[in-house]
């Protein structure tokens, strides 16, 4: 039970029901509870920790003092916020990156819940110093091999087929082809140029995508579709997305593979209160646009999630690393973000796209 403006934290809980102080206690996140007055009534264990206080001290406390809240114009205006990848200072001087999130409470008006998460969620979420260092390499290589290595492809390609028919003759170009495919891969990291965006209706542009998995490389699974259909326009170009959303269906088809009963799920959203910085010292922009792929596969393999979407990182053995690098790329170059993440009990893979909305 969350507290309310009397309200105190139940008695000791019974053998088959947790109270209050367990069940708080016990969360994987960071959290301060804060009352009407904007002081705080409660700090979990996290809180604690993060903050390095204890919660008797924190409690009574102007939220301001303990940990100032991220320089946003929405903070009070009655919507929960959350601010991904973000610097603040506690009432100690530490200076931790983290995400801030900031909930109302339901049926207690005026109180509020603040969450915030350290961990490699940050480092996943295509505004990084990391992310964008690893684009640039990827740029840098990719000119670099498609000038390098594809004119000479063509020649071993010309020659072999000289030689006549064969077995090592199809092998030498069928490797030729394979090499030739994957720089044409490389070559759209070499792309840097502006993506013309557009007011654009995303529905239609999911349908097609999964119309085009579902006679394909999803052909026998079933996708389901959980859209809000109170979703505006969003501000993409129509072939990044449509590139992208294939990418991930394409990913999510992998990831089931071996499961007996493979789920894919397309699930659309309006998220309040989303914002990330375009670039240092740039103001935050608001991304409520929301599009997840969902899937039941066992997920990237822990050594590699925080960086799965570095060029050449792959979770696959016969993997290229290349998919979800893109994906990373054209979603930023949108203005958006993309992250992956293990959700809900069982866990199921979630890829989430977070987009700007079209100018009303």
């Amino acid at each position: 039970m969350l507290p309310g403006a009397t309200l105190k934290r139940p008695d000791t809980p019974s053998r088959n029901r947790p109270g209050f102080a367990e069940l708080f206690a016990a969360l994987p996140v960071a959290v301060v509870v804060v009352d009407p007055d904007h002081r705080v009534a409660h700090a979990n264990a996290l809180a604690e920790q993060l903050l390095n206080l204890s919660e008797r001290l924190m409690m009574g406390q102007p939220l301001d003092a303990i940990i100032p809240p991220p320089d946003d114009p929405r903070n009070r205006d009655g919507h929960a916020l959350a601010v991904y990848d973000t610097e603040i200072s506690t009432a100690r001087g530490v200076k931790i990156r983290a995400d801030f999130a900031e909930t109302q409470i339901a049926d207690y008006p005026g109180w509020r819940a603040i969450t915030l998460h350290v961990s490699a969620t940050s480092r996943r979420l295509g505004h990084s110093a990391d992310r964008a260092a690893g684009a640039r390499a990827a740029v840098g290589a990719a000119a670099m091999l498609a000038h390098e290595i594809k004119n000479p492809l063509s020649g071993i390609r010309g020659a072999a087929q000289l030689l006549g028919a064969g077995e090592l003759t199809t092998l030498i170009v069928t490797e030729v082809d394979r090499i030739a495919a994957l720089i044409d891969r490389m070559q759209d990291f070499s792309d840097t140029r502006p993506l013309p965006l557009a007011s654009e209706n995303i529905y239609p542009l999911l349908g097609h995508a999964r119309r085009l998995a579902l006679a394909g490389f999803a052909r026998g699974i079933t996708i389901e579709e959980r859209f809000d259909p109170s979703l505006p326009p969003a501000q993409i170009n129509r072939d990044a997305l449509l590139q992208i959303v294939i990418n991930l269906l394409k990913n999510a088809r992998e990831a089931v593979r071996n499961e007996r009963e493979p789920r894919i799920v397309m699930t659309t959203a309006y998220r309040h209160g989303i914002t990330v910085s375009s670039a240092p010292g740039k103001p935050r922009l608001p991304l409520p646009i929301e599009i997840c792929i969902f899937d039941n596969g066992p997920g990237a393999p822990a050594d590699i999630a925080d960086h799965l979407f570095d060029p050449f990182v792959s979770g696959r053995r016969e993997g290229q690393g290349l998919g979800l690098a893109l994906v990373d790329k054209l979603t930023r170059d949108m203005g958006g973000i993309v992250q992956y993440g293990r959700e809900g009990n069982p866990e199921i893979t979630v890829l989430r796209l977070l987009l700007p909305r079209a100018a009303s």
